[in-house]
């Protein structure tokens, strides 16, 4: 799912086609080509749903629902063999092996729509260099860019009310993942950086972050107008342990209105999924679902938040029930 202010989205990828569906209008459905399988990277959606950003192995790929390409950008390649070609079309790289198989990054559209954010590998030979961009999704012009300092195996961005800012969380591997909380205001596009953190999710207001650490020891409740850590709560200390493990949050979380995040311990046997408040960062209690869930929860925009079945083939979504 995709939400911004007033508007979800229900995306599902396939290998031939991208297919949105708005959930106030669920008969609306629009269709965008791909223009290579899913495994090959992964997508961005706009707000209005009429344009989507496929962040492909070596370039982003902006689709509209015809399937005209309006605009395309090469980038540098992110297979983990050396691959210095300029490639001018997937067909190109369709079955080698380490194309198949290679690292990823991610883009994003701004809140507004109106900027795209992209983290891509750039044309440095066999010295690996990742850069951070913003562009302008009507045409692809790249309006900013910066360079993140990582060495990424995949990323995933988050986006935050004010289309100004925007989060990207970058995996370096099980104890690296820099979280970069960017600011843009039209001239100077300034990063924050915390290092081994992994963004979670952004309060309605857009006021607060929520994020946890590579080990899942902690949640970490920070301001989002300058990145300052306000409170923490530590898994040991807030949920009953089960067995011998002990709990872990889990990588994703919601945050359904601004005093209250939906967080998970990690679990494949039994998900739990616990109310949290956000003036004191301690546990309210664990939620009561009318049915077995799975997975993790995820912010579904206006108040909801989501789970997935096991199986994939449904979504469900929850809300706070309020007492009076």
């Amino acid at each position: 799912m995709r939400h911004w202010p007033g508007r979800e989205l229900l995306v599902q990828r396939g290998d031939a086609e991208l297919v949105v569906r708005d959930l106030d209008d669920p008969a609306a459905v629009v269709r965008f080509p791909a223009p290579w399988p899913r495994r090959f990277g992964s997508v961005a959606v706009s707000p209005e749903a009429d344009l989507a950003v496929f962040a492909g192995v070596h370039a982003l790929q902006a689709v509209d629902p015809t399937g005209a390409v309006r605009w395309e950008l090469r980038h540098g390649c992110w297979s983990a063999a050396v691959c210095t070609d300029a490639h001018a079309s997937f067909a190109e790289y369709a079955d080698d092996y380490y194309h198949g198989h290679a690292d990823s990054g991610s883009a994003a559209f701004s809140s507004d729509g109106k900027l795209v954010w992209a983290h891509v590998r750039n044309y440095a030979g066999e010295d690996v260099e990742e850069e951070w961009l913003i562009l302008d999704p009507a045409d692809g012009r790249v309006l900013a860019r910066a360079e993140t300092m990582t060495v990424g195996s995949g990323s995933f961005h988050s986006p935050h009310p004010n289309p100004a800012y925007m989060g990207l969380t970058v995996g370096e591997g099980d104890e690296e993942s820099p979280v970069l909380w960017g600011h843009w205001d039209g001239a100077k596009f300034s990063i924050q950086r915390f290092v081994e953190e992994v963004f979670l999710a952004v309060s309605p207001s857009g006021e607060h972050l929520v994020a946890t650490d590579p080990g899942q020891w902690s949640l970490y409740l920070r301001r989002a107008e300058d990145g300052v850590e306000l409170r923490r709560l530590n898994a040991a200390d807030a949920v009953p342990q089960s067995g011998d493990d002990r709990p872990c949050w889990d990588y994703e979380a919601a945050f359904p209105d601004d005093d209250t995040i939906v967080a998970g311990i990690e679990s494949a046997a039994d998900p739990r999924h616990w109310l949290v408040d956000v003036r004191t960062m301690t546990v309210r209690g664990r939620i009561d679902y009318p049915f077995a869930i799975s997975g993790s929860p995820r912010s579904a925009g206006r108040g909801t938040w989501y789970t997935a079945a096991e199986d994939g083939t449904a979504l469900h979504l929850w809300t706070l029930q309020h007492d009076g």
